[in-house]
């Protein structure tokens, strides 16, 4: 119940936008539906009270399947100022707004939502796009780059690992930095700005520390600079299903 909130207010950060209210539609299994519905409703709630959200409606009915969840968040944004994934310029800064990778040792269950940090960049700096590592940072900063036509340029050895992927590297096969790259609900922001603003941020970023980790660049797809000399890079994560 908490994360499917929470996800949303994830989308709305990356969006710059102001959460208001949200619907709330639950379908639930015929047995132990209200058993069930009180046990989703405890971290819908809980969400809501931390984020100032008002339950504006929503449906519930039961039936003979899975439970399923949808939360549709309603929000606000001055007309024309909403982050967008297809503004992104050539020499652009690209930062993420915290460490990434393992998620799936517990985080990806509270994900926490940088409508702080989203604001605070809204009046500190012109965010030129972004978006919310939902299915792995690799993944959808190419998204980002497709959305505004440009590529990357990383120093992957500056992306910032969390200790959950280190953590699930000692079990899984795969690096730390893997796990970095592709792995998905970390609910970071990815966010490009001019490289004179992400010079010049001042905000308080304890809670969510922006790392730049490359630049945009003229040239599509995602690229590695290590000793002078450029690779292309894969881009991997969760892909959704038809």
């Amino acid at each position: 119940g908490y994360k499917s909130v929470a996800i949303n207010l994830s989308d709305m950060a990356a969006m710059g936008g102001t959460p208001l209210s949200i619907l709330v539609t639950l379908s639930l299994p015929s047995t132990n539906s209200t058993q069930i519905a009180g046990q989703v409703y405890d971290g819908i709630l809980e969400a809501a009270a931390e984020f100032n959200l008002s339950i504006a409606g929503g449906d519930i009915s039961t039936y003979d399947g899975p439970l399923a969840v949808s939360v549709t968040l309603l929000g606000k944004v001055q007309e024309k100022e909403a982050f967008l994934r297809s503004g992104a310029k050539e020499g652009d800064a690209i930062l993420v707004s915290g460490p990434v990778g393992g998620s799936i040792l517990g985080r990806h269950l509270r994900p926490v939502p940088r409508l702080d940090l989203s604001q605070q960049l809204r009046e500190s700096v012109d965010v030129t796009s972004a978006i919310d590592i939902s299915d792995g940072l690799s993944l959808d900063l190419d998204r980002l780059c497709a959305a505004s036509g440009v590529g990357a340029e990383l120093d992957t050895e500056k992306i910032p690992i969390h200790d959950d992927a280190k953590t699930l590297a000692e079990t899984s096969g795969r690096t730390p930095f893997q796990h970095a790259w592709s792995d998905g609900e970390d609910f970071e922001l990815l966010i490009t700005m001019s490289q004179a603003d992400a010079d010049s941020i001042t905000i308080n970023t304890s809670d969510a520390p922006l790392t730049q980790i490359g630049n945009i660049v003229g040239r599509t797809g995602l690229w590695q600079r290590k000793q002078g000399k450029l690779k292309r890079l894969s881009p991997q994560g969760y892909t959704h299903g038809s």
